[in-house]
């Protein structure tokens, strides 16, 4: 096929095809899913290194893509079928022949899971469940369950999101810069909880440097610094705590604070361990207020804390996010001694402040 003709095939030029695959482009989602095209509907997919693609519709019907350009396939669909399909690919098995076919959802085919309010207060620097929009959260759109991944990075040429899901491999990957607020981001169907994951970031120097996610609510544990998917399936317990807050008048109360460094006080303790052994003590002590040193993750251990990497997520040292949710309900958990823990500033997280 020649070039000519594989440019009106795809119906977008092959520079624009070109910044894609280079995972430069500000809107992938433009050239990549279903466009209206001259014959119809045109899907284009990216799937770098395929021998064979095709467009699967809900019906069974089947439209082999041809390869336009550097990994990108296109199919013309007949005009008015609705944009619900599948890809069905095939790769080369290194031995002249073909792996068995796979099929899977398209993330170019869903629209951007931030709305637009979302990106006017963040862009004003007033968002203030920034955690609830960022990072990598599990959504349900019909009956496709994926995982929408965001980031701001307002200076990046570009971002692709890797992980277990490529085999951390972002070429097949790239997001989508959402207006003028710094935000990068992309739906991936079939992605799970417990999946590791980095963003893939090209600087204003041209260089990719992988990064953990700072809004990330778990990471993996060091030395290893992969983000990981994960939703909270904690239930509180502290509904009395917060009444008796509510009616209480702190500035007149007495204080008396313990403050501990969770990897040092009593070491090779877990949060369970540390929901009774720590609560125990500081409430037989006498103590009203427990602060922590950083809990915040972070790669190194004796910086106690103080270089952390994801903002929200406690750190996997001493257990999963929902176990510290744990010791600090526990810790609200005690009757007239109202114990109450706190976190330290310098770690962006308070002990009910993003992590609920």
């Amino acid at each position: 096929m020649s070039m000519v003709s594989q440019q009106n095939q795809a119906g977008i030029s092959l520079g624009e095809i070109d910044r894609v695959v280079a995972g430069t482009h500000h809107d992938p989602h433009s050239i990549l899913g279903a466009h209206p095209g001259p014959g119809g509907v045109v899907v284009r997919v990216l799937r770098p290194l395929a021998r064979s693609v095709t467009v699967v519709l809900p019906d069974g019907q089947r439209f082999p893509a041809e390869h336009v350009h550097e990994g990108v396939f296109a199919a013309t669909l007949p005009a008015g079928q609705a944009p619900d399909y599948r890809v069905a690919v095939s790769y080369p098995d290194g031995n002249g022949g073909s792996l068995p076919e796979t099929i899977a959802d398209d993330p170019y085919r869903f629209l951007p899971t931030l709305g637009e309010m979302d990106l006017h207060l963040i862009g004003e620097g007033r968002h203030e469940n920034l955690w609830e929009v960022l990072g990598a959260h599990v959504k349900q759109y019909g009956d496709v369950t994926g995982t929408a991944f965001a980031v701001w990075a307002p200076n990046a040429r570009g971002v692709r999101v890797i992980g277990d899901f490529n085999h951390w491999d972002g070429r097949g990957h790239p997001m989508r810069s959402l207006g003028g607020a710094g935000i990068w981001e992309l739906f991936v169907p079939d992605v799970a909880e417990g999946t590791r994951y980095k963003f893939d970031v090209c600087g204003p120097d041209g260089q990719w440097r992988r990064k953990a996610d700072p809004m990330a609510n778990l990471a993996e544990r060091p030395p290893a610094t992969a983000s990981v998917i994960y939703t909270s399936q904690y239930e509180w317990g502290d509904a009395e705590w917060v009444t008796a807050r509510e009616r209480g008048q702190q500035v007149r109360e007495p204080v008396s604070v313990y403050e501990v460094h969770l990897g040092s006080w009593r070491p090779g303790l877990s949060y369970d361990q540390l929901a009774d052994e720590l609560t125990d003590y500081v409430a037989g002590m006498g103590f009203t207020h427990v602060e922590f040193l950083p809990v915040a993750e972070h790669p190194f251990g004796g910086s106690w804390g103080y270089q952390v990497t994801s903002y929200f997520a406690p750190t996997a040292r001493f257990g999963s996010p929902d176990e510290f949710r744990h010791l600090v309900d526990r810790l609200l958990d005690r009757g007239d001694e109202q114990v109450r823990p706190s976190v330290r500033e310098d770690t962006c997280l308070r002990a009910r402040a993003g992590i609920r």
